[in-house]
């Protein structure tokens, strides 16, 4: 209680230890009690400190997660949200880091041989780091940023989720 404030009934019923019917019964005085107290050393309470967010970014990864499952061209993908491929790649890098899987071999299947995407994904199982500039000196200009970032992508979908 000392680090949430209650300041009405409801909050305070939801404070470990005091249940519904304590609440109601005892809460109306310790309520006002802590609402002056809060009031008058000017305490920022914790639920006062929630951020809401208008829930674009999460509509913008919705929307690359539905279209990769359904094997749409990733430039198209960006081109109907304003994003450059680079736009694009960050999402699915911050889409994949937060464990969720995407599915691209369709897309890298076009533009690497298997032989090409085998070397890759040996790449990053066997290096310490999936950092893109440590790979693009490992394959001295083999194969371009994309190609690595996509198959980075891939490597954390099939590997690391």
């Amino acid at each position: 209680m000392a680090l949430k404030y209650p300041i009405t009934v409801e909050e305070l019923g939801n404070i470990h230890g005091v249940g519904e019917g304590k609440a109601k019964k005892y809460g109306k005085d310790f309520v006002a009690l802590i609402e002056r107290y809060v009031e008058d050393n000017d305490i920022i309470r914790p639920d006062d400190l929630v951020v809401k967010s208008t829930g674009a970014n999460s509509g913008l990864k919705l929307y690359i997660i539905q279209n990769v499952d359904r094997k749409l061209a990733l430039d198209d993908i960006a081109k109907a949200k304003g994003l450059d491929m680079d736009g694009l790649l960050k999402e699915m890098e911050q889409i994949v880091y937060s464990g969720t899987k995407l599915n691209i071999s369709y897309w890298i299947d076009d533009i690497l041989d298997e032989d090409q995407q085998e070397e890759i994904h040996d790449y990053f199982m066997e290096s310490e780091s999936d950092n893109i500039k440590n790979a693009l000196s490992e394959f001295d200009g083999e194969y371009d940023t994309e190609e690595l970032r996509l198959m980075r992508i891939k490597f954390i979908s099939e590997v690391a989720n």
